[in-house]
């Protein structure tokens, strides 16, 4: 365990955490933080109490996510925040932990998730508070340390929360900071959603699948099992010429088309998810089989 103060956020991933109006002046991390770098942050919050329905939604989410570059953070606490970390574990993606104690294995809360905690670390994930080592969770840690989750993602998905629930806490604080919130939408009878329903009137994203996630961190959609033989001989000589990625001043010059069949065959190749422009140059997504 190590403390940073607030200077040392710069250039890390906490670097975020400086623009809260509240935010803290050092925090206390379990884990290796410099290896995180070049990652989407995404808080998954929900009710401790949660339905099946909600359950099985996590875990769909977050399994089809694997492989691409995000962390999932969440609060440790029982319920969605546990089903997110195991889930994140089980599929190789980071994540990283507020609890709403300190990080000594004493006060570590809820006792149950010490065991979790641990499992955390030691795949790379990390665990973070503000308060001090020995602090033990209260009433008033949880809505606190729930504005880091909120100011450190890019992100915040809600899974599924009654009308007044500290995940709205988290959900409200995350709009304050001009935060993108998404919602998972659910029975309009449920009263353990009747809160998180209410946030898409809000103006919360709904979250139908996890290329709704992609969509809001615009993070190209990989397309598997793409034969490049499907492709037409003009399509093929693109292909072939993004042996690196490339401006499209400098692909269309390579290319030889006239300017047109050069854009619509680039329309269609970006369509069919092989290729993407990001950064004013074009990539190949090299998740494509046969490419």
């Amino acid at each position: 365990m190590y403390i940073l103060t607030k200077r040392a956020f710069i250039d890390t991933l906490f670097e975020p955490l400086c623009e809260l109006p509240d935010g803290p002046k050092e925090i206390y991390v379990n884990g290796n933080h410099s290896s995180f770098q070049d990652l989407h942050y995404i808080t998954i919050v929900g009710s401790r109490t949660c339905s099946s329905y909600a359950k099985e939604v996590v875990t769909k989410l977050i399994s089809d996510l694997r492989g691409y570059p995000i962390c999932i953070v969440s609060g440790l606490a029982l319920g969605i925040d546990t089903l997110a970390h195991q889930t994140a574990l089980q599929n190789n993606l980071p994540s990283i932990a507020f609890p709403g104690s300190g990080l000594d294995q004493s006060v570590i809360y809820p006792r149950s998730n010490y065991k979790l905690s641990q499992e955390i670390v030691r795949s790379g994930g990390l665990l973070v508070s503000e308060y001090r080592p020995d602090t033990k969770a209260a009433k008033w840690t949880f809505p606190k340390r729930n504005r880091l989750m909120a100011g450190l993602s890019d992100l915040t998905i809600i899974i599924e929360a009654r009308e007044k629930s500290g995940t709205l806490i988290t959900a409200r604080l995350a709009m304050e900071y001009n935060k993108t919130v998404a919602v998972v939408p659910q029975n309009i009878t449920c009263t353990h959603a009747q809160g998180s329903n209410k946030l898409m009137q809000d103006g919360a994203y709904p979250i139908l699948s996890y290329k709704d996630i992609l969509s809001l961190l615009h993070i190209p959609q990989r397309v598997e099992k793409i034969d490049i033989k499907k492709y037409s001989p003009e399509q093929t000589i693109l292909l072939n010429l993004l042996d690196e990625p490339r401006s499209k001043d400098e692909l269309y010059t390579k290319s030889t088309f006239e300017y047109q069949r050069f854009i619509e065959l680039l329309s269609i190749l970006e369509l069919d998810g092989v290729l993407y422009e990001r950064y004013g140059k074009v990539y190949k997504n090299t998740t494509q089989n046969n490419l």
